[in-house]
């Protein structure tokens, strides 16, 4: 049966309230992945900049003895060829996560604020992160 009109809404901000928590929940997991895998790039291309006489220009010792503008420059090409690679290694890795967890079926639709007896996602496949189901081993999954 329908809500009624400020019930909905109050179950509706309940509804949008979750999903964002869910979406931001996804959001913390997907920066802190990247973050860890992209990690060799960012430090190598970080040095390259540092070191270069176009660039920054450091005057820290290891730019002076050990890094040049030649080696800087590769160091620079090095990290954004390595990119390409950890990015789809961070991608596969939050995306076997987030399977695993079941995160994206956190989300749940709007028409549950609006009818009353409309059971909740999540509830139906055992919990939050579908811990009390075991997992469905025929589903499979190409990255």
């Amino acid at each position: 049966e329908p809500r009624s009109a400020w019930c909905c809404v109050a179950w509706t901000l309940l509804v949008v309230t979750m999903n964002c928590l869910v979406f931001f929940i996804n959001l913390l997991l997907l920066f802190i992945i990247f973050t860890i895998v992209l990690l060799p790039t960012i430090v190598v291309v970080y040095f390259g900049f540092q070191c270069h006489s176009r660039v920054l220009h450091s005057a820290a010792r290891y730019c002076k003895s050990i890094l040049d503008d030649n080696s800087s420059s590769a160091l620079i090409i090095l990290g954004f060829v390595i990119m390409s690679p950890l990015i789809v290694v961070a991608m596969a890795t939050y995306c076997s996560l987030a399977r695993r967890l079941r995160l994206l079926m956190c989300f749940q639709p709007c028409s549950r604020a609006v009818y009353k007896g409309v059971k909740w996602r999540w509830y139906e496949e055992g919990g939050l992160c579908s811990c009390a189901r075991g997992f469905n081993t025929q589903v499979k999954a190409w990255v």
